[in-house]
């Protein structure tokens, strides 16, 4: 079909016939995530969510890398009350009723991370380095991570990388089952295309039904989990130890 391009905030949006493909696109910023691309982020899911003509959703980031994690900047600021933009990002993840498919390379950082855990497929070139550092920077887990982590890569792994913020490999994340097939650098973008185009092939209505189905069971342990870690995260960001680790960090 036409390719149907368009940037919005840090978000470049292009359109393949079924295959709509997010692209975060702050790469001097290493991709890092601000309010408003969140907002885009948030916006275009539950967009392909509704528009049944969408058989998959290939989230991936501009250049090198996949994405940096949170701006820490927008850490610094002020947070209104209710969701923070990365929470509402989070929960339109969580709930997507369209496939969705990560190409991951170079960087995953923090929530670079946990978003993973709500993708259906992640692909990720060979040399990327996943971290969750949220400690080391005066934080808690977020993303469902707390729930989520242990249930997938075990408790060993969990606290390899949650308690110590010990980075890992694409292979790691693989043997974990956080992803699902590591391919070689610089290739992790077509491996999404190749599964989104398999996705396209099937009965569309029967492939969101069985998206749901297998989501089911954890949905409300989710949210649950996310309020709980969105009230301790909230807590940390006032946090002497969050406010010495980011001056640091901005030295």
């Amino acid at each position: 079909g036409p390719r149907v391009r368009r940037m919005s905030a840090g978000l470049q949006v292009s359109r393949d016939g079924a295959m709509l493909t997010l692209t975060i696109n702050r790469p001097d910023r290493r991709n890092a995530l601000d309010t408003a691309t969140y907002a885009a982020l948030t916006e275009q899911i539950a967009q392909a969510s509704a528009d049944t003509a969408v058989a998959a959703v290939i989230l991936t980031g501009a250049g090198e890398h996949f994405t940096a994690g949170n701006d820490l900047r927008d850490f610094q600021a002020e947070r209104g009350a209710g969701d923070s933009a990365g929470l509402t990002f989070l929960r339109a993840l969580t709930t997507a009723e369209v496939p969705v498919i990560a190409a991951v390379e170079g960087y995953a950082i923090g929530i670079g991370v946990t978003l993973l855990q709500h993708c259906d497929f992640v692909h990720i070139g060979d040399g990327a380095t996943l971290r969750m550092p949220f400690v080391a920077l005066g934080l808690c887990p977020e993303g469902a991570s707390s729930l989520l982590m242990p249930r997938l890569a075990g408790a060993r792994r969990a606290a390899e990388w949650l308690l110590q913020g010990k980075a890992f490999t694409a292979q790691d994340a693989c043997d974990a089952g956080l992803a699902t097939s590591v391919v070689p650098k610089g290739q992790a973008l077509a491996a999404a295309q190749a599964t989104a185009a398999d996705l396209a092939r099937q009965p569309p209505a029967a492939l969101r039904l069985t998206k749901a189905m297998l989501r089911r069971p954890d949905r409300q342990a989710i949210q649950d989990t996310l309020d709980y870690e969105a009230e301790q995260f909230r807590l940390r960001l006032q946090s002497a130890e969050a406010q010495a680790a980011f001056a640091k960090f901005f030295k």
